[in-house]
């Protein structure tokens, strides 16, 4: 029995001229690629959604759908976003190839298409991509290891992902750039995530640790950085995983940071935690009210501890969206 034959990737090939497609088809085929076709701009698209596409070849001029409206359409989608476009075009104008990188096309091919060129640039788009899938997944894995922690404990349950939510808001409502938003919502999920190498006698531990466990505890955070170190997307993530147990007055760990000292992103992180804390069950107490919660942040904001500033505003956020879900549950009572 034979060994299935592998492919080196699979190519949607979208163009309404049967000639050119079948041109493109023998050509990427006999270098081991998988194509898959599409006939206008519709069929396209529905390929794209329903099957699992790592290049797409998409001709600009064609029936139902441009090329330019598909390539916006894939970019615009999570899911899709990283699949890279070539637009294949006899339009050579200026306008044009800007229209297309506006609409985020990877490269542009001009017909008739040189073999050379196709196969050159269709290997270095997919090898690009291999990197991409490889960092996706790799991101995947710490997501899954983070929400192993929380999952031992029954009481920090969707915790990470509140905490993630609660991050991304208060950044919005500071005016933070698209970079450090998607830093607090990575870090929101992975900030514990060193607390893999602390036994589970101390993590699971209900009463006040000793000394040596704490220890052993406050090392999370340096572990935590260093196994995310590795990834280099994650660089504005590491400073919140490392100094989200700072403090204002240099009480905290594991640096002992004063006041601006400590990233902006870590502390935003740090008075959703705690607010989350606060508002959730806990083996010891019931969670307690907004009001409570708050004012018991305020006292630790005058021993020091947290940056008033930022509770201010979460505080603010945090009524503002109590007060638009109460709005929404009156009128679905009317």
């Amino acid at each position: 029995m034979s060994a299935p034959q592998s492919h080196k990737g699979i190519i949607l090939v979208a163009d309404d001229n049967e000639a050119n497609r079948e041109l493109l088809s023998a050509l990427l085929s006999a270098e081991g690629y998988q194509v898959v076709y599409a006939a206008d701009g519709q069929q396209a698209l529905a390929r794209v959604n329903s099957e699992s596409i790592d290049l797409a070849l998409l001709d600009v001029v064609m029936p139902r759908r441009t090329g330019f409206e598909i390539c916006q359409e894939m970019k615009s989608k999570p899911e899709t976003r990283l699949i890279p476009v070539i637009l294949l075009t006899s339009l050579n104008s200026d306008a044009d190839r800007i229209h297309g990188i506006m609409c985020g096309a990877d490269d542009f091919l001009n017909k008739p298409v040189n073999k050379h060129e196709l196969l050159a640039r269709v290997h270095s788009l997919l090898r690009l991509k291999q990197f991409t899938d490889e960092l996706d997944n790799a991101e995947t894995v710490l997501f899954s290891l983070a929400l192993s922690i929380e999952a031992k404990d029954p009481y920090t349950e969707g915790h990470c992902d509140r905490l993630s939510k609660y991050s991304v808001a208060l950044g919005e409502k500071l005016g933070l750039p698209q970079d450090l938003r998607v830093a607090l919502r990575r870090g929101g999920l992975v900030h514990d995530i060193g607390k893999l190498s602390v036994p589970e006698h101390i993590l699971l531990k209900p009463g006040p640790l000793t000394p040596e466990e704490r220890k052993i505890m406050e090392q999370h955070t340096v572990i935590g950085e260093r196994i995310c170190a590795p990834l280099r997307s994650f660089r504005y993530v590491l400073p919140i995983i490392r100094h989200h147990h700072e403090r204002q007055d240099g009480s905290g760990y594991p640096d002992g940071l004063k006041g601006e000292q400590v990233p902006l992103t870590a502390r935003i992180l740090q008075v959703t935690d705690i607010y989350d804390a606060l508002t959730t069950d806990r083996p010891y107490r019931k969670a307690l009210s907004t009001e409570k919660a708050f004012a018991i942040i305020r006292e630790e904001v005058k021993r020091g501890w947290w940056d008033g500033s930022l509770i201010d505003q979460l505080e603010l956020l945090v009524r503002e969206s109590t007060l638009q879900l109460s709005n929404v549950g009156a009128k679905n009572e009317r």
